[in-house]
């Protein structure tokens, strides 16, 4: 098992995240085909649901490639922070369309669980939806292995919505098959159903992962904890860290914090130690950027001492 996760991992760094997200295009267009013509076959709506969020997989995936190619530009003088949050709004539209898609869904599949109508035999339709699974699948776990490599939220959430549509396409395939075998035909619209729900929650989740990204969020709770066990390694008698704050900004975290140091120390010797504290801060979180203030020992900046002094007033 360790073998095949490295031999993902060595994969993912082969290719950038634009890379990675145009094959996710390439995917998302082979499954869509499938789908809708397993769709054509049958004229099951379990099976029309599961096309119709495969049309949601395309759209995100052009939007991604779009997005993540914004989110690779340098910073300049309109954006000196870089372009990094552009992959929050891939993110976003994909949640958007999800949730678009699941209302078509509950739309279609209503009047059919009202109305049931008679199911051909679904032998071809249900291979065809079982193929594309797989071609989803594989192409979500190498995607869960390029996120991490890469650190980009735009390849999680689309690797994360494709193992949602992997285990629609399961529950589909299995409800149908029961469905045709046993000749209840209010399940298939049954299945379109628990699939709207399971799309719905799946889109939700993503907006608020996209919301919680513009917002300016800090950094994830093991990246923080990378960052305190830099700083421990220096901190003594002489120096002390405070103010640590960071925010993460699509495959960036920026991380600013306070330095104090022995007012009797000279500027180059005090600058010398910022240097080794700023590469150990990088070593520890490669994808960081840095802002070290440093200060004589028992000074703090004029807003600040304002603002402790007005709590400690309320």
């Amino acid at each position: 098992m360790n073998k095949v996760l490295s031999y993902r991992a060595a994969l993912a760094r082969r290719w950038s995240p634009q890379q990675w997200m145009r094959a996710s295009l390439v995917v998302a267009l082979a499954v869509l085909a499938l789908k809708t013509l397993a769709w054509a076959l049958s004229g099951s709506v379990g099976l029309m649901s599961d096309a119709l969020e495969s049309v949601v997989n395309v759209a995100a995936a052009l939007f991604g490639v779009l997005m993540l190619r914004l989110a690779a530009q340098p910073a300049d003088a309109g954006h000196p922070f870089g372009h990094g949050k552009a992959e929050y709004f891939s993110s976003a539209l994909e949640g958007a369309l999800i949730i678009v898609a699941a209302a078509a869904i509950f739309w279609t599949a209503v009047p059919r669980l009202l109305h049931p109508r008679p199911l051909p035999p679904l032998g071809v339709a249900l291979m065809l939806s079982l193929a594309s699974s797989l071609l989803n699948g594989l192409l979500a776990w190498l995607l869960l292995g390029a996120s991490r490599e890469h650190r980009s939220l735009a390849l999680e959430a689309d690797a994360q919505h494709l193992l949602a549509d992997v285990w629609t396409s399961v529950g589909v395939i299995a409800g149908l098959a029961a469905a045709w075998a046993a000749g209840w035909l209010w399940m298939d619209a049954l299945v379109a159903l628990a699939v709207a729900v399971n799309v719905l929650r799946e889109g939700a989740r993503l907006l608020w992962r996209s919301a919680q990204g513009m917002m300016d969020a800090a950094a994830e709770p093991q990246t923080l904890e990378a960052l305190h066990a830099a700083l421990a390694h220096f901190a003594g008698d002489e120096v002390r860290f405070d103010h640590l704050a960071t925010r993460r900004a699509g495959q960036r975290d920026y991380v600013s914090l306070h330095m104090h140091l022995p007012a009797h120390w000279t500027l180059a010797r005090a600058a010398a130690l910022r240097g080794e504290v700023e590469r150990a801060l990088l070593a520890a979180v490669p994808a960081a950027a840095c802002s070290i203030q440093m200060l004589p020992d028992g000074d703090e900046p004029l807003a600040l001492r304002r603002k402790e002094e007005e709590a400690c007033k309320s």
